[in-house]
Order: C-alpha cells, then sequence, then structure tokens
C-alpha cells in the first residue's frame, strides 16, 4: 500500500489532479518543482505536501535528506512539450538523460516502484485503437525520446530492483491545462466573446477528465504490474466536432463557432483512441466523469 509518493512535473492538470487525489486518501506528497516556474503556484496546499526545487538537471545530484523514505515515484517532468521544441532532438534526448536520472532518484528516495508518463505520441499517425502491442512509429523528436526513455527507463528500473510501470497519455484535460490546448483556449475564448475557429473536426478523439487520469495513475501505483506499459484515456471516441458543440452548449450555448475555418495540420493524427482493458482489468479503473460534466468544473 502506497503511503507516501513523489511527484515530478506536478503543476500541470495530471500533477495537480494527482497531488488531490493522493492527499484526499492522506498519502504524504514530496513534490519536486523548478524554482521560479509560474506554474508552481498550481500545487495544491495541504499539511501532507512537501515541496522541493529540483531542476530536472539537479536530479542526477539530488540524495534524500527527507529523512524518510517513499513508495512510488510519478515521473511527469518533461521539457520541450510544444511547439518547435518538439523536434529540438538534443532538447529531447537530454529528457531521456533527466528521465533515466529520476529513476536513480526514485530507488535513493527508497522507492520500490517508477511510473513515467508516456505520450500517443510515441505511436505517430495510426487508424484503429491504441493498444500496448500497437507498432510505435514516432513522427517527432519529442515522441521518439518518449519511447526511448520508457525503455530505456525499464532497463535501469530493473537492474535497480524497482518496478517499473509506463503510462502512454493521451488527451487529458482540466483545471490547470495548458491555456493552449483545444479544451481551454476554446474554452476561454468563449468566455472572452471571441470566436473560435476550427479544422472541420472529423477527427476521432478520445478525452479523459484529469481527475479520472489521477486516479488511474494512483491505482496504477497500487496495482500496476511491473514492466507493463498501459494506455490511458476514456477508452471511447468521438469526433472533435462533437466535443467542441459540448464545449460551447455549456459555456456559451448562443455564441457562434466556426467549423471549418482551419486547415488541418501536416500529418494531422486522425484517429486517436485508447484501449484500457488492460488499465481496468489490472487496477479496476473505470473513467467517471463525462465531457460535459469535465468542462462545467472548469467554469
Amino acid at each position: 500500500m502506497i503511503k507516501r509518493a513523489v511527484i515530478s512535473g506536478a503543476t500541470g492538470a495530471i500533477g495537480t489532479a494527482l497531488i488531490e487525489e493522493l492527499t484526499d486518501k492522506g498519502l504524504e506528497v514530496l513534490v519536486l518543482l523548478r524554482e521560479g516556474s509560474e506554474r508552481n503556484d498550481n500545487v495544491p496546499s495541504s499539511s501532507l505536501v512537501t515541496k522541493k526545487y529540483c531542476d530536472l538537471k539537479d536530479f542526477e545530484s539530488m540524495q534524500n535528506d527527507m529523512g524518510k523514505e517513499y513508495d512510488v515515484f510519478y515521473h511527469f517532468a518533461w521539457m520541450g512539450t510544444t511547439g518547435e521544441a518538439r523536434n529540438d532532438m538534443y532538447l529531447q534526448n537530454m529528457n531521456v538523460k533527466y528521465a533515466l536520472d529520476a529513476v536513480s532518484l526514485a530507488k535513493r528516495l527508497g522507492c520500490k516502484t517508477f511510473i513515467g508518463a508516456g505520450s500517443q505520441a510515441e505511436y505517430g499517425r495510426c487508424e484503429g485503437v491504441l493498444t500496448p502491442g500497437t507498432l510505435p512509429n514516432p513522427e517527432t523528436g519529442y515522441g521518439m525520446a518518449k519511447l526511448c526513455a520508457g525503455f530505456m527507463t525499464r532497463k535501469l528500473a530493473g537492474d535497480l530492483g524497482v518496478k517499473h510501470i509506463w503510462v502512454r497519455v493521451l488527451s487529458v484535460y482540466g483545471k490547470n491545462d495548458t491555456p493552449k490546448s483545444m479544451v481551454m483556449s476554446t474554452v476561454n475564448k468563449l468566455k472572452n466573446n471571441i470566436v473560435p475557429e476550427f479544422t472541420k473536426g472529423e477527427q476521432m478523439w478520445d478525452y479523459l477528465n484529469s481527475s479520472d487520469a489521477a486516479r488511474a495513475f494512483y491505482l496504477l501505483g497500487e496495482k500496476g504490474i511491473d514492466g507493463k506499459t498501459y494506455i490511458l484515456g476514456s477508452g471511447c471516441a468521438k469526433p472533435l466536432k462533437e466535443y467542441i458543440e459540448i464545449i460551447k452548449n455549456v459555456v456559451k450555448p448562443n455564441c457562434e463557432i466556426k467549423l471549418g475555418a482551419l486547415p488541418y495540420a501536416d500529418k494531422q493524427i486522425m484517429h486517436l483512441q485508447a484501449d484500457i482493458s488492460e488499465l481496468k482489468k489490472d487496477t479496476g479503473f473505470e473513467p467517471k466523469v463525462s465531457f460535459e460534466d469535465g468542462i462545467k468544473s472548469l467554469l
């Protein structure tokens, strides 16, 4: 049973939701933060939360000076997740090193389990449902580095006697999500009476609320199987335009939206759906938050 957890990269939608999930269950949480980040204020306040400023580059030298040992290390921290940085090969290669450093740090902190956050970008463009056995074919440096990190951290964790779980995350939305995401940018534009523009919205997409994602990560810490890769999503997909209509109807029903105003991006992913059968089987996870209720929680 988990009593104490460590989280790196904990200031986004999943990380902050996971802190709330863990502390609600009475767990102590050590949060590793980059000093000076404007997102540090996102970390929920709790007597069970300890903040420690430790940049990714400092993971290699950080020692356990906390006076206690921890059970599970959740590694979300990653540089260059958006824009041109996703194809900065040198930067993405450093992320692989830092992920390996995180495994070694997990061992020094006494963790028995390391859980790394992978990405659907490891697959590239695929038709059909994504399973742990779907052949990866990443097309960005970001996806390539995530794939490499998954394999290399698994090997190192095994050598160190640390249980390893890799979670390929699809589209998660929720509180503290990046303002540039489709969900958050649409919500903000509608609230500010700006007409949002989209592609035709024919992409089949799989969205999961961050509170559900956090519960999945908690359950994996408790029940996940060593050496497995899991896919994290809702398990259901529908056209992106249907999600957009739901956002409009919740935020501002009478506001105009423009579907088809934008062209599809180069190498546009048209089908994104998770097979969560292994996740369900091993942990008992079931998504609980409907997309409509998830959008209401953002208002």
